[in-house]
């Protein structure tokens, strides 16, 4: 196993160039293994999750549903106001910021981004607890594309670029995480469900800020600095992916000829919350076809 991560190391090297040494020790950042494994563990139980559960009764999850949503509605903020933060002290320029002109606050940056590296580890209770209560048709291919991409993405970007321009999409995304994991625990009380309308521009959020990011990143290419020229153009196609996925579930969603079908889904519930936000519906075929439709339960 030594040799091995030692040949891997020598390969991300010689493919990315020198490995940031600011990172040097952090919790699951020394090799690539453990983030590797994560995933696959995350790829099996996605495949054989709805197999176990085919045969038994579903969870509620409420309370717990409830806790975990609140906690990353917290972890969200925090990661944002830090970021906002960490950038106003570093004097950070929007067009383009190298990964070490800022001192003190490159390292702010640098511990926060650790954590939303760590948040998207945590996110995969999202598809777990789909499993738990039977949610097939909710495992879609972009909601385990994103979940799994995310979270190896962003091991890279913590070895290479940990602050400078990689700020910008994670401030975003941390933003829109607030509203949407708050709405998700919001509606994981079936009281508060008949309330809960803004499901839709959430989902309009989450496209500006792709929108946003690749115009940010753009800047970095057209008024180069110090940032790697090969991480904003792979940014900019993972940006130009997700619109396409979520461009795509937003029209399956919400045009004229998906009305009736959401009244029909009105009650169906991500995380206890309506299934239409951050790609969750069923606007791609479920990873798992064979799962016969049954009635969503009203909790």
């Amino acid at each position: 196993m030594e040799n091995f991560d030692a040949s891997l190391s020598t390969y991300f090297k010689a493919l990315l160039g020198p490995r940031d040494t600011r990172v040097k020790g952090w919790f699951l950042l020394d090799n690539y293994i453990p983030t590797f494994i994560c995933s696959v563990i995350y790829l099996l139980i996605v495949w054989l999750g709805p197999k176990y559960m085919k045969n038994r009764q579903p969870f509620s999850c409420r309370r717990i549903l409830v806790v975990y949503n609140l906690g990353l509605t917290l972890l969200s903020l925090y990661m944002f106001c830090e970021l906002v933060t960490g950038v106003w002290e570093g004097r950070y320029n929007f067009f383009c910021q190298g990964t070490r002109s800022a001192g003190e606050a490159d390292m702010k940056i640098i511990r926060v981004l650790w954590w939303y590296y760590f948040s998207k580890l945590i996110e995969f209770m999202d598809t777990f607890f789909f499993i738990l209560r039977k949610n097939n048709h909710q495992i879609t291919v972009l909601h385990v594309y994103h979940h799994a991409s995310m979270l190896n993405i962003w091991w890279f970007v913590m070895n290479w670029v940990p602050c400078g321009h990689s700020y910008f999409g994670a401030t975003l995304n941390s933003f829109i995480h607030v509203l949407m994991y708050s709405y998700y625990g919001l509606s994981s009380v079936p009281s508060m469900r008949p309330y809960l309308w803004w499901k839709k521009y959430i989902t309009q959020g989450q496209l500006l800020q792709f929108v946003l990011t690749i115009i940010q990143t753009s800047c970095g290419v057209i008024w180069p600095c110090s940032f790697p020229l090969g991480w904003l153009y792979f940014q900019i196609g993972y940006m130009i992916s997700l619109i396409a996925f979520f461009t795509n579930f937003y029209i399956q969603t919400y045009n004229k000829k998906g009305a009736s079908r959401r009244k029909e889904h009105l009650k169906d519930h991500q995380n206890g919350s309506v299934a239409a936000v951050n790609g969750h519906t069923n606007s791609f075929s479920s990873l798992e076809n064979h799962v016969k439709p049954r009635k969503q339960r009203k909790d």
